[in-house]
């Protein structure tokens, strides 16, 4: 059996333990070999209190310990900063992560990994939410906030709660092969596994600007609505009524961002949305979401997604299939 260690403390999120402990649970129950022996330690072997109130019993204390083992997980929650601030803690963290073959963390979790020093000169993800706080904390690491799940070396982040389903589906997949982990996330009613540099939150998604910024929320609103037209800073600003560098100045305040980069990556998830709902040759895609070129379009991509539009087409229509139990014709399963 493989090894697996959860750690939790006190305000941990629920989902943060339960969704890598049943996906591993899941292949026991396949009965696939090697299984997995899931365990839930504390730092003094006492119940963990999750941030929803239930408590959950734990099988170890850290302080007892030891290797080798397969895979350590540290869950996050609204605990993380204090469970990182725990001496006790991260120290059976650094020496249980020197016996351990991989160590992860789900959503906050990184910010433990990250004060027991194992992230330090490696790229990282976290919630979104908590993604600069990180940062600033932390200057040796290398916050990513968009990723769904990050691997550097044998040292896995993961995003916010449900991502660490996707995060467990991977290790599965690694560890058993493309068709167990489809077993998997069938039996648990999910998507097959989105792919760890999908975006943990969209554009289309983010909480529009309250009625207060009117200007913001109307050159959002129209950039939404048109994404093939003439989007430039200049135009979109004559469209609003400002000037270039107002709009500018009010993206930066109230987006976090410019107006161009705000524009590319709306028409690079509109672009992406496109690719896995219809079968629009590239081309077409790239002049209905106002890219120049095919090659614009490419760029876009690989800057968003870190890989090409034909290659993100073909891995999403793969997982959308996989997940729905449908296989391509044997003629077009390579194209």
């Amino acid at each position: 059996m493989r090894r697996v260690v959860i750690i939790g403390y006190e305000d941990a999120a629920l989902l943060d333990i339960a969704c890598p402990s049943d996906v591993f649970d899941a292949v026991n129950r396949l009965g696939v070999t090697p299984g997995y022996d899931i365990r839930l330690a504390s730092i003094d072997g006492k119940p963990v209190r999750s941030t929803s109130g239930l408590t959950l019993a734990v099988h170890d204390r850290l302080d007892r310990l030891s290797g080798p083992l397969d895979t350590l997980v540290v869950a996050g929650g609204l605990g993380h900063e204090a469970a990182a601030a725990d001496v006790r803690l991260t120290t059976h963290l650094r020496r249980l992560a020197t016996a351990s073959r991989r160590v992860t963390s789900v959503c906050t979790g990184s910010t433990v990994l990250a004060a027991a020093g194992l992230l330090t000169g490696r790229r990282a993800t976290t919630h979104w939410f908590w993604a600069s706080r990180l940062a600033d904390g932390y200057p040796g690491v290398t916050v990513e906030p968009a990723p769904l799940f990050i691997r550097d070396g044998n040292v896995y982040t993961s995003a916010g709660v449900t991502s660490a389903l996707d995060l467990a589906l991977a290790l599965v997949e690694e560890d058993h092969g493309p068709d167990i982990a489809r077993e998997v996330a069938r039996h648990l009613v999910t998507y097959l596994q989105r792919p760890g540099n999908q975006a943990q939150v969209s554009m289309f998604l983010t909480a529009a600007p309250s009625p207060a910024h009117r200007v913001v929320h109307q050159a959002t609103a129209h950039i939404a609505a048109s994404l093939a037209a003439d989007l430039s800073t200049p135009a979109l600003a004559a469209t609003v009524g400002v000037s270039e560098r107002q709009l500018t100045r009010l993206f930066a305040e109230h987006l976090g961002t410019s107006p161009s980069r705000y524009l590319r990556a709306m028409r690079t998830e509109a672009a992406a949305q496109l690719l896995t709902a219809s079968e629009l040759p590239l081309s077409a895609v790239a002049r209905r979401c106002g890219f120049g070129s095919t090659e614009t379009l490419r760029q876009a991509f690989l800057d968003h997604y870190d890989t090409a539009p034909s290659a993100y087409r073909r891995a999403h229509r793969r997982q959308d299939r996989a997940s729905s139990g449908i296989r391509p014709p044997a003629s077009t399963a390579s194209t």
